[in-house]
């Protein structure tokens, strides 16, 4: 049997990401997420193969990640309106300054024009909605949403204004990111509201 790993493949994608947020494409080597970790460059070398293959593995691992967060925000709330808010700020939590927002997207720029990067994107993208049309529906048949809301086409527009938000929110540099998302989240999720709830999503 093999000698086990001192630092799992886990902790150095998650390193991986951190990396990404302060430095953007131009600077993301193997060496760099090697000492965030304090590893050596070839381990990384015998566990991926090459920094492509690390970001393979990475958005593989995101998907991952996005399919368990709604289930481990959910356990944490009453309220499935106020796990919506909470999913929403966690799945953001990487671009926590407008640097590394600007960074992450101009990873999901690269995405967009990798075949095998972008197939993954797209599964992350379609996870964390399914994770939202679950949350609203829940909402919906608990009356924290009127009746008849249509909780596909509205994950639809959360989605559309969660991404928005972000990069008004980097341009404008006004406030936090959690701050704008909650703001946003709240206006658009208001018109579905039952008249006798004065549900607040920016206090969640």
């Amino acid at each position: 049997m093999g000698r086990p790993r001192r630092v799992e493949d886990e902790v150095i994608l998650r390193a991986a990401a951190r990396v990404m947020g302060r430095v953007g494409p131009g600077g993301l080597t193997l060496a760099a997420v090697a000492g965030e970790v304090g590893l050596v460059p070839g381990t990384l070398v015998q566990r991926f193969g090459s920094k492509r293959g690390l970001l393979l593995a990475l958005a593989d691992q995101s998907e991952k990640d996005a399919g368990e967060m709604t289930g481990r925000v959910r356990q944490s709330y009453d309220s499935a309106l106020a796990a919506l808010a909470a999913l929403t700020v966690e799945s953001v939590a990487a671009m926590a300054t407008p640097e590394s927002f600007a960074h992450h997207l101009a990873f999901l720029c690269t995405d967009l024009v990798d075949p095998q990067l972008y197939e993954r994107a797209l599964a992350v993208h379609r996870t964390q909605r399914q994770g939202v049309e679950e949350l609203l529906a829940e909402a919906a048949g608990a009356g924290e949403l009127r009746a008849g809301t249509d909780s596909v086409a509205l994950a639809r527009t959360v989605q559309a204004v969660i991404a928005g938000a972000g990069l008004t929110w980097a341009l404008e540099r006004q406030g936090t990111l959690e701050q704008r998302l909650r703001q946003e989240l709240g206006a658009v999720l208001s018109p579905y509201l039952p008249p006798r709830r004065g549900h607040d999503l920016e206090e969640s």
